[in-house]
């Protein structure tokens, strides 16, 4: 594996105070490298949610170490943990999250404004569009847009800002058969192509040909872990 661009070192994470406090997270280890595709893959309830937050500095962890891209997550403030995610991670959703008064277009540039990048943000989100198969849709509103284009366009806000680090959370969960294939074919060409490690949270068994790795966690523990074969691009 390359040199990872994501690690978690036996991560414990509680949810809840007194009597409803739960231990979600029980000693998790992971790492993932530039350029893999790997799936999280687990039960209702069984810490995926969790494990990906803290993976993507929206939470922190009760105990263990989170880095990024060689940073530890430890003793940051809300404001670097901010900074932290803008400059190393994008996020695909499942209900993609797109601002519905604005076209295809403002919705991926708005994710280099954020950066301070507003000189080339028009330019980027036009060349992301066209990356994901959009250039034809860059004025239309989310409306207007089927699921599969609007998840291309959840993407595409994805790795407008070349993140070392994409995490996606059911992303082919809402999509038929022929966009799910489409939407994980570009998740694993991106990975391959800009050396991205690309993590995808999903029950969905359409997207195990796409993996380099099949990662299994029940009750807050990782209980398993599989090599694909080489994974379709």
């Amino acid at each position: 594996m390359n040199q990872p661009v994501m690690e978690a070192i036996q991560v414990v994470k509680f949810l809840g105070d007194g009597a409803s406090k739960v231990q979600a997270l029980k000693g998790v280890s992971i790492s993932l490298g530039g350029g893999e595709l790997a799936l999280l893959m687990g039960p209702s309830g069984s810490g995926k949610t969790t494990l990906m937050s803290i993976l993507g500095c929206i939470m922190s962890p009760s105990e263990g170490a989170i880095r990024i891209c060689g940073h530890s997550t430890a003793g940051l403030s809300p404001d670097e943990f901010a900074e932290l995610r803008r400059k190393y991670i994008g996020f695909v959703f499942q209900s993609y999250h797109l601002f519905p008064a604005l076209t295809a277009l403002d919705n991926v540039r708005l994710a280099l404004d954020v950066r301070g990048e507003r000189f080339r943000a028009f330019r980027r989100a036009r060349e992301a569009l066209a990356a994901v198969g959009l250039s034809h849709k860059i004025k239309a509103l989310p409306h207007e847009l089927s699921g599969g284009e609007q998840q291309r366009v959840a993407i595409a806000r994805a790795i407008v800002a070349e993140p070392a680090l994409i995490l996606a959370d059911e992303p082919t969960a809402a999509l038929d058969s022929q966009n799910g294939h489409s939407i994980m074919s570009l998740l694993a060409g991106f990975a391959s192509t800009q050396d991205c490690g690309v993590l995808v949270v999903t029950h969905d068994p359409r997207t195990l040909p796409f993996a380099n790795r099949i990662v299994h966690i029940e009750d807050g523990h990782l209980v398993g872990e599989n090599q694909s074969a080489e994974p379709v691009k």
